[in-house]
C-alpha cells in the first residue's frame, strides 16, 4: 500500500510539471487557435536561465523569477516575430514553430554549452518525511501544491475577473470586442506571454526534479504536453489538469513496473481517447 501511495505521489508531481507546460499550450491554442510547437523551446530556456540564476545567486526563488521573466520575454518575441505573420494558418504555424524550436534548442548549446548541468533542490526543499507508512518527498510535494495554486489562480482570473471576461469574449467574437475599443490583439499577445511563462516555470521546476538538464529535453517533454492537451480536450484548462494527472500517474506506475513502456502507455491513452472521444475528455470551455 505504501508503494502504491508513493507512486501516486510521484505521478502527481510529474503530472503537475506536465500540466504547467500543457496549460500554456491550452491557453495559446484554446484562446488564440495557435499551434505552437516551439513551446518546448520556452521550457528549456526557462530551465537553463532559471538554473543559471539559481546557481549564481544561491536563491531558488530568484531562479524561478528569472525563468518566468525569460518566458515572458521569449513569448513576446515569439508572438510578435514568429506567430503574428501566420495567424489563421495552422500548417504554416506548425512548420515555422518547429523550426524555431530547433533554433532555440541549438542556441541553448551556444550560450550555456552542450554538456548536461546537474541541479539539486534548494536546502529547504530537500529530504522527505513520513505520514504513517507513506513517504512524502518535500520537493515533489512543493511541485504538487504550486501546480494546483497555478490552476486555481488561472481559473479565478479567467472566470471571475474583467480581463478573463475580455479574453473569453475575444475568443467567441474578437471583432465585437475590438469594436468596444479594446485592443484584442494586445490581449492575445499578453495571453501568449503568460502561456510562455508557464512553460518556462515548468522547465525551472523540472530541473531539480530530474536532477539534470540538457538541451534536448524540451522536445521530449513537449511530446507529453501535446498528449495531455489532446486527451484533456483542445482548449480545456481543466481538461489539461485532469489529463496531466492521468498521464503522470500512468507513467509513474509503468516506469516502476514496466520501464520500457512508460511512454507507450501515454500514446495508448491518447489513441483510445481519439478513437472513442475525438474532442477530448473535456469540452473547450473549462
Amino acid at each position: 500500500m505504501d508503494l502504491i501511495s508513493t507512486l501516486v505521489i510521484n505521478g502527481l508531481a510529474t503530472g503537475m510539471l506536465i500540466f504547467l507546460l500543457a496549460a500554456g499550450l491550452t491557453l495559446i491554442f484554446g484562446l488564440m487557435s495557435v499551434l505552437n510547437f516551439a513551446h518546448g523551446g520556452l521550457f528549456i530556456w526557462g530551465a537553463y536561465t532559471g538554473v543559471w540564476s539559481y546557481q549564481l545567486s544561491g536563491s531558488f526563488i530568484v531562479g524561478i523569477i528569472v525563468a518566468i521573466v525569460t518566458g515572458l520575454l521569449l513569448g513576446l518575441i515569439t508572438e510578435r516575430l514568429i506567430i503574428r505573420p501566420v495567424y489563421g494558418n495552422h500548417i504554416q504555424q506548425i512548420l515555422i514553430t518547429l523550426g524555431f524550436m530547433l533554433v532555440l534548442q541549438e542556441f541553448i548549446k551556444v550560450v550555456f554549452g552542450p554538456n548536461q548541468i546537474a541541479v539539486s533542490p534548494p536546502a529547504f526543499l530537500q529530504g522527505s518525511f513520513y505520514v504513517g507508512d507513506v513517504i512524502f518527498i518535500k520537493y515533489r510535494l512543493f511541485i504538487i501544491i504550486l501546480g494546483l495554486l497555478v490552476y486555481f489562480v488561472s481559473m479565478f482570473i479567467l472566470k471571475r475577473t474583467r480581463i478573463g471576461l475580455i479574453v473569453r469574449a475575444g475568443v467567441m467574437n474578437k471583432e465585437m470586442v475590438q469594436s468596444l475599443g479594446i485592443n484584442i490583439r494586445l490581449v492575445f499577445m499578453l495571453v501568449f506571454m503568460v502561456g510562455s511563462a508557464m512553460a518556462a516555470l515548468s522547465g525551472m521546476l523540472h530541473a531539480p526534479y530530474s536532477g539534470v538538464i540538457y538541451a534536448e529535453m524540451g522536445l521530449e517533454f513537449s511530446i507529453l504536453a501535446f498528449i495531455v492537451v489532446v486527451i484533456g480536450g483542445m482548449g480545456s484548462f481543466s481538461g489539461s489538469l485532469f489529463a496531466a494527472i492521468l498521464v503522470g500517474i500512468a507513467q509513474a506506475f509503468m516506469a516502476y513496473y514496466v520501464p520500457a513502456l512508460s511512454l507507450a502507455v501515454n500514446m495508448l491513452l491518447m489513441t483510445v481517447v481519439l478513437i472513442f472521444r475525438p474532442q477530448g475528455l473535456f469540452k473547450a470551455k473549462g
